[in-house]
């Protein structure tokens, strides 16, 4: 089973429109380093925290030397919050993984060295073609994101998609 380590954005996204539960049911195993489950994860509580560890999400301890590849890391890309290094540092342990992350930076980072990255949209379609969700949900769940100023998913990927999902209905 390939590994998807996630760093916070696309996990508060996926809670903000109620897919955060067919996330945890693809066919990955997918971890998160503890420092961002315990620290940036802030509106979810303790009981959705709960139910995402019982759903098969693993939170990871990093190992001293893995906390100092993270500072090193943000040393040499200050764009990067300490957690994106946590969350880079973990990826790199595990050949092959994917890393899911919404930030930039990192995204930049992570191809730099050859870890496939990917984003929310690629849950969408990843949700979609397990057949986790309806397209109609889908379309709604991504229209929802569209409207929320908080949301950074790139404008014009967003427009295709509610199209793409629209049109599936």
């Amino acid at each position: 089973m390939r590994i998807v380590v996630s760093d916070s954005s696309c996990l508060i996204d996926l809670r903000k429109v109620s897919l955060l539960d067919a996330f945890l049911k693809l066919p990955y195993e997918i971890l998160i380093p503890n420092t961002l489950f315990e620290e940036e994860l802030l509106k979810f509580t303790e009981a959705q925290k709960r139910a995402m560890l019982r759903a098969g999400l693993k939170v990871i301890d990093l190992p001293g030397e893995r906390v100092l590849r993270a500072q090193l890391v943000i040393r040499a890309a200050p764009q990067l919050s300490a957690h994106d290094g946590f969350a880079f540092a973990l990826a790199e342990t595990h050949p092959g993984c994917i890393l899911l992350t919404g930030d930039r930076y990192l995204r930049t980072l992570a191809a730099r060295h050859k870890i496939e990255v990917h984003g929310f949209l690629w849950v969408i379609d990843e949700i979609h073609q397990n057949r986790l969700s309806t397209a109609k949900a889908l379309c709604s769940a991504l229209r929802l994101l569209a409207g929320d100023p908080a949301v950074r998913l790139p404008r014009k990927e967003m427009a295709t998609y509610l199209k793409r999902y629209g049109v599936l209905r």
